[in-house]
């Protein structure tokens, strides 16, 4: 699929002007990759993609991804422009950890088009009888440890940090799964364990005889953020208000992170990029209703200095909009800078590295963390 598209025109005032649709200019069909088929992210797509077709005639495909690498890997190879993504698949992709860290992966040179900021929450949730309020209160408790998913683990372990406590602090129950550790909960072999709260097994834990509680993140407290975002930066202060017992009058004020994200690769053209995010941006009100969490992608829930930089097509739109903040650059800058090292230190590593898997990515670890060290920058992951 080439990339290259012709100029688009300039920008109007309005965004609900019937013009607007002639200006967009993107390539038709349009792949996407996204999460499985039923999943809230390809859901989300769908809804999307019907936009597109109203208002521009644009057929979008959606390719569906069980994980992370199967959602990315397209857009490695070429094969699509773009993926509404998670965490793990934008910034896990960028420092080169877990999945990524082995040899046919390193670090990858991703870039944000658009965040979706919904109304759910990622975060831990709790048993209502387990008095669980704040993360202080995981002290002793049980906590849910999945085997084989490094991401969820690591969630726990900032959610942890925000409280200064770590696994030592509490009962580390293993799992062989998500949904075995939350029905884990129900069994009351666990207290707490990370999930979304649109998820069906929050509902099925909320209408347990344990019930169910999402702990507070006060966004005052600066100090227990810091400590949680130098584990995962990626979290963002929200009021959880869809889901298991949320609502726009019973929210929660807590800690989650965007999903998806849309994302591309640097090498993607900029003018694709440029009207890919026009199309987000300027047909919101006609995908916004479509699929559960779609309100996440309005344009005044943006955080524009999150954990993996923007495209430069996207911050071009951004600034015609006057959204983008000279402090934006400066940030987008440092972040491209981490992947410009990242990218140095797996070049260097692999000419001399051991052909054992475990072996590789063992050794990537020490050189990942030395090269970031030596840049005055945040390992933030050291092992997994």
């Amino acid at each position: 699929m080439s990339l290259r598209l012709a100029a688009a025109a300039s920008v109007l005032a309005a965004f609900t002007a019937p013009a607007f649709a002639q200006n967009v200019k993107l390539p038709d069909p349009l792949t996407w990759t996204a999460y499985d088929v039923g999943s809230g992210g390809y859901n989300q797509a769908v809804a999307i993609g019907n936009a597109l077709k109203n208002k521009l005639g644009v057929n979008l495909r959606v390719l569906p991804g069980k994980n992370d690498v199967s959602r990315t890997a397209p857009l490695r190879d070429g094969k699509v422009p773009f993926s509404a993504n998670g965490v793990g698949g934008s910034y896990l992709a960028q420092e080169g950890v877990d999945e990524f860290g082995a040899k046919e992966w390193g670090p990858q040179p991703v870039r944000a088009l658009i965040l979706n900021n919904s109304d759910q929450l990622l975060s831990i949730v709790t048993a209502k009888d387990a008095n669980i309020v704040t993360p202080k209160d995981l002290k002793g408790k049980r906590v849910a440890w999945v085997l084989g998913a490094p991401s969820l683990n690591q969630n726990i372990t900032a959610m942890l940090a925000f409280a200064g406590l770590t696994w030592a602090d509490v009962k580390k129950v293993e799992f062989g799964g998500f949904g075995a550790a939350m029905d884990g909960i129900i069994a009351d072999k666990v207290d707490a364990a990370f999930s979304s709260s649109i998820s069906g097994l929050s509902y099925k834990l909320a209408a347990s005889p344990r019930g169910l509680r999402y702990p507070t993140f006060p966004h005052a407290d600066k100090e227990g953020w810091a400590r949680m975002r130098k584990v995962a930066p990626f979290f963002v202060p929200v009021f959880g208000a869809e889901g298991a017992q949320l609502s726009a009058t019973n929210k929660v004020e807590s800690a989650s992170y965007p999903y998806p994200v849309l994302m591309t690769y640097k090498a993607t053209d900029a003018e694709l990029v440029y009207n890919m995010t026009r199309a987000m941006v300027e047909f919101f009100d006609d995908y916004k209703a479509g699929a559960p969490g779609n309100a996440g992608w309005d344009i005044k829930r943006q955080v524009f200095d999150w954990v993996i930089p923007v495209h430069d097509g996207a911050v071009r739109y951004y600034k015609e909009k006057g959204l983008w903040k000279p402090e934006y650059d400066t940030h987008n800058a440092a972040l491209v800078k981490r992947q410009d090292v990242l990218a140095a230190a797996w070049e260097a590593y692999k000419k001399g590295a051991p052909s054992d898997e475990k072996e590789f990515m063992k050794g990537w670890m020490k050189a990942r963390a030395s090269a970031l060290g030596k840049a005055g920058m945040d390992v933030v992951k050291s092992e997994w």
